[in-house]
Formats: structure tokens, C-alpha cells, sequence
């Protein structure tokens, strides 16, 4: 008898699964590192030690970039808790002002009833659903004496500023609860993705961690190579400046006291025409090198402190807190996050960066540091580290995005 039992796929079948709960252990296996569709499972269904690296450090990059919107909310959450509160406060004042002047108006009415002058206009006037519907009786308004026209006149300004102000709290109140919203959405997926990081490490044995510490001693060795590279580069470029400076003093040194008589007034405007174009730019740079000299100053006291996503200090930072920290020393207030540090400053080459610039990392934009010089940084690497000084080069040439001198 034909059996009802449908055929098995060839190419669903993956190599070595025996049982049911093989396959599902291995798909999950699969589902969780994201393997693609040439890269052959292991003989015992794990991960290679290459695809559990990269994955833990696709997880720390996809946490930093959740970091960085979660510091983003978070700066828009302070900054809109602080409208609403000054806009309750506003309200308060306003609903303050507003009875008074109701006040004032039941006054005059009490007046006119106990005098027996005008009370149905001024009752009406009281009970009236809209103020302005009344005020088109003209003859209210002639017996109107002038301080009790300006108390209407006030009554009807407070009523509708408080009304509108009433208004725009209550708006503000709605997108501040959005906003705490977002920030536990991003929150949460930050603890989600190092929870996975996490977990990933804690499954690999002695061996295979000794492996990766290796792996990653090797690559540390290399980016300290090209960091030093980039040193000789930048000296010899100095060098090389300094030298053409020197050749320019010394070339128009004589065609400075040569003509001392008729050409004494072109040699001084030729001079103080050279001190315009170079002593701003001299100035400019001393006036910078000075900043970055406190900005640097303060990152290195925050070395050997722990990263802590979302962190501004003064016990622990993330990459953004570091760096906004750091040039909060030198008097310069550069943005909280990332996306936002970037534009902060003028963009200039890895060649020419200078202490105190800020090294941006990935197209994402999500990481950055403290140029100190000679192809080095001070940085909050990720979660599990330290505040520490180490090459820009430290995730490969092409994970640098730019380099901005913030001030």
C-alpha cells in the first residue's frame, strides 16, 4: 500500500541531523547567528568561534547604535518635561490672574446691584457665554465707567491666554508620553542585545576564549602598527611644513630691510599684510590647542572608568558622555549623541587630525573618541571595558567615518 508520508526535500535536510530535536536545536542555531546560506554548520551543530565573534560584536554595534537613539529621547524627554513644567507653572499664574479679574467684575456687579444702577447688563454681562456677543450692546459699553471697561478688557485677555495656554500644556503632555515611551522601547532593546552578547560568550569554553583573546591581541598589534604609521606620516608632514616656513622667513627677510627709504611703506604694508594672513591663523590655532589641551586633560582623569550605556559621568560614561564631558571642560558644549556630535565641528582628514579632534567611527555613526595624537584616542569602547586609550585603527582603517575639530 502507497505510503501516505510526503517525501523529504532534498536540500531542506541539513547535514548530520539525526532527530527532531537535533534539527530544531540546529535551526535555532541558525536563526540566532544569522548564518548565510553558504556557511557549512560545524560537525556538533555549534557555531564556529569566527561566527560567534562576529556576531557578539554585530550585537555590541547594534546596542551602541540603540544607545545613541536612547540618548537622543532621553535629551528630547528632559528637554520637553522641562516645557511642560514650565508651562504648568505658566497655567497656575495665569488661572491666578484670570480669577482676579472675575473677581474685580463680580465687584462691580455687587456694586451696581446694591446701587441699583445697571444690574441686568452687568449680570448679563457675567452670564453671557461669550463676552464679545455682550460687548456688542452698546449701551453697557457707554455706562461702562473707564476702570471697569479695563477690568473686562483684562477679563477677556486672561481668559483667552490661559485657555491657550491650557491648551498647549496639555499637547506637550501627550508628546511627553510618547517620548517616555520611545525611551523604554530603546531602553529595553539596548538590555535585549547585550543580554544575547552576554550569553553568546558565556557558551564558549576555555579554549575557544583563549582563541578569541588571541585573535583579538593580533588585531590590537596591527592597529597599533597603523597608528604608528599614521604618526610618521603626520611628522614628516610637520616637518615638512616647518620647513617651508623657514624657507618663506628667510626669503623675505632681506626684501624686508633691503629698501629701507622708498619702499619702506610697500615693505611695512607687505609685512603687516603677512602678520593679517598668518597671525589669525596662528592665533586660531594656539586658541584651540589650548582648549583641547583641558579636553584632553579630563578624558585621560576618566581612564580605567567602567562604559555604561547611557552614561555621562562622573562615575562611568558611554563614547558620546566621554567626549561631551570632555569638551565641557574646555568651555565648548558640543551635542549629547553621536548623530548630532558629528556636526558640531569642521570636518577635516585622518592625516590632519589633531589632538583634542573627535574620531567618528562606522557609517552609522555610532561610536567616538578623542584624538591625542600620534594615531591614538582616548575612548568608552563598549560595554564590559574601561575608558582607555587605544588606536583609532582598533576596528580596521575602514570603520573610521571622519574626524571634527570641534572648536
Amino acid at each position: 500500500m502507497a505510503s501516505h508520508r510526503k517525501s523529504r526535500t532534498p536540500g531542506t535536510r541539513v547535514a548530520g541531523i539525526r532527530t527532531p530535536a537535533l534539527a530544531t536545536a540546529a535551526l535555532t542555531s541558525v536563526a540566532l547567528l544569522s548564518q548565510t546560506a553558504d556557511a557549512a554548520p560545524s560537525d556538533d551543530d555549534r557555531p564556529s568561534l569566527e561566527e560567534v565573534e562576529k556576531k557578539v560584536d554585530d550585537l555590541y554595534r547594534q546596542a551602541e547604535s540603540a544607545t545613541e537613539k536612547y540618548n537622543a529621547v532621553k535629551e528630547k524627554t528632559t528637554k520637553q518635561r522641562k516645557r511642560v513644567d514650565t508651562l504648568l507653572d505658566d497655567v497656575a499664574k495665569r488661572t491666578q490672574t484670570f480669577n482676579e479679574a472675575r473677581e474685580e467684575l463680580g465687584s462691580f456687579a455687587a456694586a451696581q446691584y446694591r446701587t441699583g444702577a445697571g444690574v441686568p447688563d452687568t449680570a448679563t454681562f457675567l452670564l453671557a457665554d461669550s463676552p464679545q456677543d455682550f460687548f456688542d450692546r452698546d449701551q453697557l459699553m457707554d455706562r461702562m465707567t473707564g476702570r471697569q471697561k479695563a477690568a473686562v478688557d483684562d477679563y477677556v485677555t486672561q481668559q483667552s491666554e490661559t485657555m491657550e495656554k491650557r491648551k498647549e500644556a496639555t499637547e506637550s503632555l501627550a508628546t511627553l508620553t510618547d517620548s517616555q515611551d520611545d525611551l523604554k522601547t530603546a531602553k529595553a532593546t539596548v538590555q535585549k542585545k547585550l543580554s544575547t552578547a552576554r550569553e553568546l560568550m558565556s557558551k564558549l569554553t576555555a579554549e575557544e576564549k583563549a582563541r578569541l583573546a588571541a585573535a583579538e591581541e593580533k588585531k590590537r598589534e596591527e592597529a597599533v602598527r597603523k597608528a604608528a604609521e599614521l604618526a610618521r606620516q603626520q611628522a614628516e608632514q610637520q616637518e615638512a611644513e616647518e620647513e617651508a616656513r623657514r624657507q618663506q622667513q628667510a626669503e623675505s627677510g632681506p626684501s624686508g630691510t633691503s629698501d629701507s627709504s622708498g619702499s619702506s611703506g610697500s615693505s611695512g604694508s607687505s609685512g603687516s599684510s603677512g602678520s593679517t594672513s598668518t597671525t589669525p591663523s596662528t592665533s586660531a590655532d594656539s586658541s584651540y590647542a589650548a582648549k583641547a589641551e583641558k579636553a584632553l586633560a579630563f578624558a585621560r582623569a576618566q581612564i580605567g572608568k567602567p562604559y555604561v550605556w547611557g552614561a555621562t559621568g562622573p562615575d562611568s560614561y558611554d563614547c558620546s558622555g566621554l567626549t561631551q564631558g570632555a569638551w565641557k571642560a574646555a568651555g565648548v558644549s558640543l551635542p549629547r549623541t553621536t548623530y548630532d556630535q558629528v556636526e558640531a565641528g569642521t570636518t577635516v582628514a585622518v592625516s590632519q587630525a589633531q589632538p583634542g579632534d573627535l574620531v567618528f567611527f562606522y557609517d552609522d555613526i555610532t561610536h567616538v573618541g578623542v584624538y591625542i595624537g600620534n594615531g591614538m584616542m582616548i575612548h568608552a569602547p563598549k560595554p564590559g571595558t574601561y575608558v582607555r586609550e587605544e588606536s583609532i585603527f582598533y576596528d580596521g582603517e575602514s570603520s573610521i567615518h571622519s574626524v571634527v575639530r570641534p572648536a
